[in-house]
């Protein structure tokens, strides 16, 4: 425990620490560990806290030696991410983690993670809805495990579209494309990305087309809707990261069961698919959807690589003990 190196990491120090590729290689890893019960994952609880909520969600991951949490407060004003990182090998706390930047990579790359499982092999058009800064991991992730030549983009304001068309295009070197409709993003795409925090279906059954794959990734609240019914009923596979996690944050699904048209009992976890247990597609024309969640497993999986590289770099603060 004398030799263990303790360590404050902040955003600066994960930035320079932390890309896609890594974070892609720590999902995959983890939901394979998860398929053979070596993960436990809590889901994410809220807390009333003044105008807004306190936020925790928890994981442990023996076999790698790691367990954490990560907390925050939304909704009062801006948002400020931690992770607590702990050793499951007798050796307490290995590390405190500003975890914004962390945050929005390991959300891109679960993304990442079902596109590389769930789309169409030769899948090489995106369209996608949202331009913010969760955008750009969104787009970055697909773009890293298919060879995407042509996106298109919207989102409510024009010149956020533009400047998303513009940076990404520069940062990716593929052709990005704003359009002016949700529906004009959606059309002839074989991915199909939604990272809003709308709360009325942003992805409607008409603009769901044979052979697609979603990844819907802004909605982790009952009051938020980014595909209406329509469109969740023409799926033929639905995946999440987390199902005890998803009943009870997943809002668009949590509708479509409560008036039948959705079972829970067909739904199928990423770690599956990821694993080889359950194929994604039957057919060339299948429809597929992840619905990402966000959870502490993954979190703990990017926090774990990062802590390791940090020690080995002779990155961050020291802590005390």
């Amino acid at each position: 425990m004398a030799d263990t190196k303790r360590l404050f990491l902040t955003e600066a120090d994960v930035t320079g620490l932390l890309d896609m590729n890594l974070a892609l290689d720590a999902l995959d890893d983890v939901f394979r560990a998860r398929s053979a019960g070596e993960v436990w994952n809590e889901p994410r609880h809220r807390l009333p806290a003044g105008r807004g909520s306190y936020n925790v969600m928890a994981a442990t991951w023996p076999a790698r030696g790691f367990a954490g949490h990560k907390s925050y407060v939304a909704g009062g004003g801006g948002v400020s991410f931690h992770v607590m990182l702990y050793s499951t090998k007798g050796e307490g706390l290995l590390a405190v983690i500003e975890a914004g930047r962390m945050g929005q990579v390991r959300t891109g790359a679960a993304s990442g993670i079902a596109t590389r499982y769930m789309a169409p092999e030769g899948a090489s058009t995106v369209g996608i809805i949202g331009s913010g800064y969760q955008a750009e991991t969104q787009l970055e992730a697909v773009c890293a495990v298919r060879e995407i030549r042509d996106v298109k983009v919207f989102s409510r304001t024009a010149d956020n579209r533009d400047r998303f068309a513009g940076t990404m295009s520069e940062r990716l070197g593929v052709n990005v494309a704003a359009v002016d409709s949700k529906e004009a993003a959606a059309e002839g795409m074989d991915v199909l990305v939604a990272i809003t925090n709308s709360v009325e279906p942003v992805i409607t059954g008409d603009m769901v087309a044979p052979g697609v794959h979603i990844n819907a990734a802004g909605n982790n609240s009952w009051m938020k809707r980014e595909l209406d019914t329509a469109a969740i009923v023409k799926a033929d596979l639905v995946a999440c990261d987390d199902i005890d996690q998803t009943r009870i944050e997943c809002g668009e699904l949590m509708r479509a069961a409560e008036t039948g048209h959705f079972s829970w009992e067909t739904l199928v976890r990423l770690d599956r698919i990821v694993a080889g247990l359950r194929t994604a597609r039957d057919s060339d024309d299948d429809i597929t959807l992840f619905e990402s969640q966000g959870v502490a497993f993954e979190d703990l999986a990017v926090c774990g690589r990062l802590y390791e590289l940090a020690a080995e770099r002779g990155v961050g603060t020291p802590l005390p003990g």
